[in-house]
């Protein structure tokens, strides 16, 4: 009784009100989940809710509540101001474990099976975010965006999807906006890019999400994520998802709204003068 009591009191203390918009996770709700939780796992977990979500750490109570405050908060706050007024559909649990041997024997103890990546992954059938948080926030603030992702644009094709979570792996503000950084996955590219070896844009939007996973995974989730930092540095990223969202029944994988944002017909030329910019690109 006093361990839950001390948690509710740490749960009390760690929320934070989010701003009323779209359909809502009711607050009762997490405070249940968040209550299962905390009389279910061992003593070394801490539960703490940041809505939408749960969250429940392996780290010292400080810890666990700086990742939600600086990573899921800030996140979240951002995330909804310029795309989803959605809460995620059910309510997901965030699972993050303060080491590279606690990720892989929880990962196997709590949803039994080994961890699909080394930093963390969704696992959507259990409405759970697992990660690695030792790696960093970035995966994390990645399928966040798949959890909002699904109940806020369940059409949109995997190319958006992960290339809108793979922007945000580097992310910081801009004028209280979530803002997209170049970031490991540039040096690849610019390889691709000079060995001739990416698809053309019609051809990489309209993959089926078996194609994008199967075909040079890697390579696509780059592609895909430099098309929208482009974007992004135009000033055209929140104009082409709010237009993308709106008549994604005529134009299911997007090439018509992009050659509608860039002012541009032939996409091929586009490619050749967008690899030439990607090309200049440094990280770090």
């Amino acid at each position: 009784m006093r361990r839950v009591l001390a948690t509710l009191l740490f749960l009390a203390m760690a929320v934070c009100a989010a701003p009323a918009a779209g359909d809502q996770i009711p607050r009762a709700d997490l405070e249940r989940r968040a209550a299962e939780l905390s009389n279910t796992l061992p003593s070394q977990f801490h539960v703490v809710i940041e809505p939408p979500f749960v969250i429940v750490g392996d780290q010292e109570p400080a810890a666990v509540a700086g990742h939600a405050e600086g990573t899921v908060r800030w996140a979240v706050e951002r995330l909804r101001r310029d795309y989803f007024p959605n809460d995620p559909n059910g309510i997901f649990t965030i699972w993050l474990f303060g080491s590279t041997e606690s990720y892989e024997r929880n990962t196997e103890k709590f949803f039994g099976q080994k961890p699909i990546s080394p930093y963390g992954f969704c696992l959507n059938s259990r409405r759970a975010l697992v990660m690695n948080i030792t790696t960093g926030g970035g995966t994390l603030v990645h399928e966040m965006v798949h959890a909002f992702m699904e109940s806020n644009f369940p059409e949109c094709p995997v190319w958006f999807n992960e290339g809108l979570g793979s922007l945000y792996e580097q992310s910081q503000n801009r004028d209280g906006h979530i803002i997209g950084l170049t970031n490991w996955r540039l040096a690849g590219l610019q390889r691709a890019i000079t060995a001739k070896q990416l698809p053309p844009f019609e051809t990489l939007l309209a993959m089926s999400a078996t194609e994008f996973y199967d075909k040079d995974k890697g390579t696509n989730y780059a592609q895909a994520r430099y098309l929208l930092y482009y974007l992004q540095e135009k000033g055209l990223l929140a104009g082409f998802y709010r237009d993308f969202h709106d008549g994604v029944k005529k134009d299911p994988t997007g090439v018509a709204t992009l050659r509608k944002a860039l002012g541009r017909e032939d996409l091929g030329a586009f490619q050749r003068e967008w690899e030439a910019w990607v090309l200049k690109l440094t990280f770090p």
